[in-house]
């Protein structure tokens, strides 16, 4: 990681990545995951909840920061950008398996090798590269990131939207020639990710996991989609700065085309959804084109917010959580590793933190569902204060 103080930053984009990063950390650690409140869950399959829009929004403004970051070097393909963006992909998907590494190796501390001696209980531990898991969040993040990025230098902008369809036609074909809305092991997202990937490599709900390898096609279509979005921003904002003088109609400018490409995939998705079911699970295309709806509409109104009616002091919470987000969403799963895994004796039983400080002193107080969501937000709240001094010292950390 890299520290960088750069000062040049899109503030709107800044707190819906916030508001991303936040919300997923929230869902991410309730107090008990048998006491959660309705919004807070995923749903279980078809349909989708408050909870399904977070992941699929800060994909979508990870596509439009790489039309920022490759528009500042005019989109050319040479060795040195093509280096740091397999550099970059290469780095986020290696935090992303450290991580999973970690949370093995807490796991096998606190149950160790019955009567194996200390360096084979060390090896143990340390060696759980059999069963670690290649997918996930960070995992789907560096793979989309590279290939959008790659694409936004070696492939005219134009084509884009072609490429974009034909991923989720594509997939959509696929999803339906392959029993892919079914909730098993028959589903050929199942079959596929255990075939290549095996079981012991694999987060299985029922057979399927979702960030599997061939849910990854869309969820590239998805990036991109992001990517072309953020294109249509600043192309219309510089041609108001060629035209206009007004802020406020520059302004104005950016927002319209995000609210109208907003409820066009909004409408589109929704509408063929009676076909395609709604899947966060399976990234079904009509998940793609209602959740980038929806992040284009929020960032429109968070842009006349911010930036038309200049309300900005309520934003400061969440732009510490989008001025360095992937490093706090990591900090976040290193804490949840470490609370969960690290146990001590209360009475007659061991607890780990979490459990500790959710059953013994906030459920006596909040109730169970209470307790558990008094628990998200005082995770967040230490993640933000760390967040806070690097963002008071304007310290952006990257990969």
């Amino acid at each position: 990681m890299e520290k960088n103080k750069t000062t040049n930053r899109i503030l709107s984009i800044d707190i819906l990545r916030g508001i991303t990063i936040a919300g997923m950390i929230t869902v991410n650690n309730p107090g008990s995951w048998s006491y959660m409140y309705a919004p807070l869950e995923h749903a279980e399959w078809n349909g989708l909840t408050p909870t399904d829009l977070v992941f699929p929004f800060f994909m979508c403004v990870m596509g439009m920061c790489i039309y920022i970051a490759m528009r500042k070097f005019d989109f050319a393909c040479n060795r040195a950008t093509v280096y740091k963006i397999v550099k970059r992909m290469v780095l986020i998907y290696l935090v992303g398996l450290a991580i999973v590494w970690f949370s093995a190796f807490c796991r096998r501390w606190n149950a160790p090798l019955e009567g194996a001696d200390l360096p084979t209980k060390l090896l143990h531990m340390v060696c759980s590269f059999d069963t670690i898991r290649l997918t996930g969040v960070l995992a789907r993040l560096a793979i989309c990131y590279g290939i959008t990025a790659l694409l936004a230098i070696t492939v005219r902008h134009k084509h884009l939207p072609y490429i974009v369809g034909g991923l989720l036609v594509g997939y959509f074909v696929l999803l339906m020639a392959g029993n892919g809305f079914a909730y098993d092991e028959t589903n050929i997202l199942s079959i596929v990710d255990r075939a290549v990937l095996t079981k012991a490599h694999l987060y299985s709900d029922n057979g399927i996991d979702p960030e599997g390898l061939l849910s990854t096609l869309p969820s590239i279509a998805h990036t991109v989609l992001g990517f072309l979005i953020g294109g249509l921003l600043f192309r219309k904002a510089d041609a108001a700065h060629q035209q206009l003088d007004a802020p406020t109609s520059i302004t104005l400018t950016k927002v319209v085309p995000l609210f109208v490409v907003g409820t066009s995939l909004l409408f589109a998705g929704y509408l063929l959804s009676y076909g395609c079911p709604i899947n966060k699970k399976v990234w079904s295309p009509t998940y793609v084109l209602v959740t980038c709806g929806l992040a284009s509409m929020l960032l429109a109104l968070l842009t006349w917010i911010i930036d038309v009616k200049g309300k900005r002091r309520w934003s400061k919470f969440f732009e510490v959580f989008g001025v360095n987000p992937l490093f706090l969403f990591v900090l976040s799963d290193f804490f949840a590793i470490v609370f969960m895994a690290f146990t001590f004796p209360v009475g007659d039983e061991q607890m780990n933190v979490t459990g500790y400080v959710y059953s013994q002193l906030l459920a006596p107080v909040f109730g169970d569902y209470g307790g558990s969501l008094v628990y998200s937000l005082l995770f967040i709240a230490l993640n933000w204060a760390i967040g806070y001094q690097l963002y008071k010292r304007k310290i952006y950390i990257k990969l």
